[in-house]
C-alpha cells in the first residue's frame, strides 16, 4: 500500500517555493505575522478553488474536518475564518499576482511548441474582457450601473497555450478600449482584438513599438485605397488592400499605411473586414489568426465554470484581486502539472479528480492517469500491491 505523501502536497511541489518567498519578501507579506503566513493563505485559497468552496465559513469547516491531515498537506498555520478574512483584506494582492507571473513564465516555456491552427513563428496573443456581476451594496467600489455592480477581467492570453499573460481587474465602468493603455507591448508579437478595441491612436502604439495587431474594421470606416493585392477567392478572400485613413481625426491618429482584408466565411457566408499593420503576413493567415481569437472566449467560459471567480470570499478590492490571482495561479499550476506529467486528460477532468483526491495518499501521476492499474494476480498478491500502488 502506498504510504507516501498526499496528492495536495504533491501538487504543491510544482509551486516554486523560493520565488514565492521572494514575492512575499518584496511586499513584506509576512511582516509581524504569527498565525497564518502568506503560504498558508495561498494553500487555503487554492484548496477553496480546487474543491469549489462557497465561502470563508465553508473553507474553515472543510479544513477543520481534515485537521489531522493539514500539516502533512503543507498547512502550518491556523485556518480560522476571521484570520483568513483579515489576510485577504490586508495583505497585498500583488504577492499572488507576482507568483502568477512566475508560474506563467514557466508554463509558456513548456507550451512554447504547441500548435494553435495558424502557421506563425511569432508569438500571438488575444486580448478581451469578461464581466462578473456583483451586488452593489456589498461592493460599493465596483460601479457598473445605477443599481448594479461588477468587475471586469481584462485578460491577455497566449494563443498557443491559452495561458493568461496579463490580467487587469477593474470596476465595471472601466472601458475595454482604455485597458489598452495598461497592456504591455512585446516587439514582434501579434495582438488580436475584437472590433470594440478599434481606437487608432491606441493601435498606433503597437506600430511604433514594432508589434503587430489584427482587429475588425467598422462599417463606417473612411479610407482611401492605394494598392490592391491579388487574392484567391476560392479560399473566401475578397480583397487585400493597402489603405490610408481619411477621417478628420483618424488620419492624424494613425498616419501610416494600414492593411484592409475582406474575407467571407465559406461555412456560413458571414463577411469580415480585418485591419492589420502587418504587410507581410498572408491574407488567409490574418483571417485564421482572428478566428483563433475565440480561444479567449473559451478561456473565460472555462474559468467561470471550473474556478471560483463568480462569488468572492471578501468584498474589498484587495480581497477580490487576491482571489482572482490565486485562481489564475491554480489554473496555471494545473497546466504545468498536465505538461510535466504528460497527462492525456483535459484540464477540467484533472480539476474534477483533484477535488475528490486532495487528501488521499496516492501517487499523483497514478490518480490522474487515464489507464486503470492492472488487476492483481492470484499467485502474486504481495507483488501486485507493491507495484500497483
Amino acid at each position: 500500500m502506498y504510504a507516501g505523501r498526499m496528492v495536495f502536497a504533491q501538487l504543491l511541489d510544482f509551486l516554486p517555493k523560493h520565488e514565492f518567498r521572494q514575492c512575499v519578501k518584496r511586499y513584506r507579506g509576512d511582516f509581524h505575522v504569527r498565525r497564518l503566513t502568506c503560504y498558508d493563505q495561498f494553500i487555503c485559497l487554492a484548496f477553496a478553488q480546487l474543491t469549489y468552496r462557497e465561502s470563508l465559513r465553508d473553507i474553515q469547516t472543510c479544513l477543520g474536518a481534515m485537521e489531522k491531515k493539514l500539516y502533512h498537506a503543507g498547512l502550518r498555520g491556523s485556518a480560522a475564518r476571521s484570520t483568513l478574512a483579515d489576510a485577504n483584506e490586508k495583505r497585498s494582492w500583488q504577492i499572488f499576482a507576482d507568483l502568477a507571473q512566475v508560474l506563467i513564465a514557466r508554463a509558456r516555456t513548456l507550451y512554447a511548441e504547441e500548435p494553435f491552427g495558424v502557421e506563425l513563428q511569432q508569438t500571438a496573443y488575444a486580448f478581451d474582457s469578461t464581466t462578473i456581476d456583483l451586488c452593489l451594496s456589498l461592493f460599493p467600489w465596483a460601479h457598473f450601473r445605477r443599481a448594479k455592480g461588477a468587475v471586469k477581467l481584462h485578460t491577455l492570453i497566449d494563443l498557443r497555450s491559452s495561458i493568461p499573460c496579463f490580467v487587469l481587474v477593474s470596476h465595471g465602468k472601466y472601458s475595454d478600449v482604455s485597458s489598452l493603455d495598461d497592456l504591455p507591448i512585446e516587439a514582434g508579437a501579434f495582438y488580436v482584438f475584437d472590433r470594440g478595441y478599434t481606437d487608432f491612436e491606441r493601435l498606433y502604439r503597437f506600430t511604433t513599438a514594432s508589434a503587430f495587431f489584427v482587429t475588425r474594421g467598422k462599417r463606417d470606416l473612411d479610407f482611401r485605397c492605394y494598392h490592391s493585392r491579388p487574392v484567391d477567392k476560392t479560399m473566401g478572400l475578397r480583397c487585400d488592400q493597402d489603405i490610408r485613413l481619411q477621417g478628420p481625426l483618424t488620419r492624424h491618429r494613425y498616419p501610416v499605411v494600414l492593411r484592409r482584408i475582406v474575407y467571407v466565411d465559406p461555412e456560413d457566408g458571414r463577411r469580415f473586414v480585418f485591419l492589420t499593420n502587418s504587410m507581410a503576413l498572408p491574407a488567409l493567415t490574418v483571417a485564421q489568426l482572428y478566428h483563433s481569437r475565440w480561444r479567449i472566449e473559451l478561456f473565460f467560459r472555462w474559468i467561470k465554470q471550473h474556478l471560483r471567480i463568480k462569488a468572492f470570499y471578501g468584498t474589498s478590492p484587495n480581497a477580490v484581486k487576491t482571489q482572482v490571482w490565486v485562481a489564475i495561479s491554480v489554473y496555471v499550476l494545473v497546466a504545468i502539472l498536465k505538461k510535466e506529467l504528460r497527462l492525456e486528460r483535459s484540464m477540467g477532468e484533472i480539476l474534477q479528480i483533484l477535488s475528490l483526491t486532495l487528501f488521499e495518499k496516492v501517487p499523483i501521476s497514478q490518480v490522474l492517469s487515464q489507464s486503470a492499474p492492472p488487476p492483481a494476480q492470484a499467485g502474486s498478491l504481495k507483488q501486485a500491491w507493491l507495484f500497483t500502488f
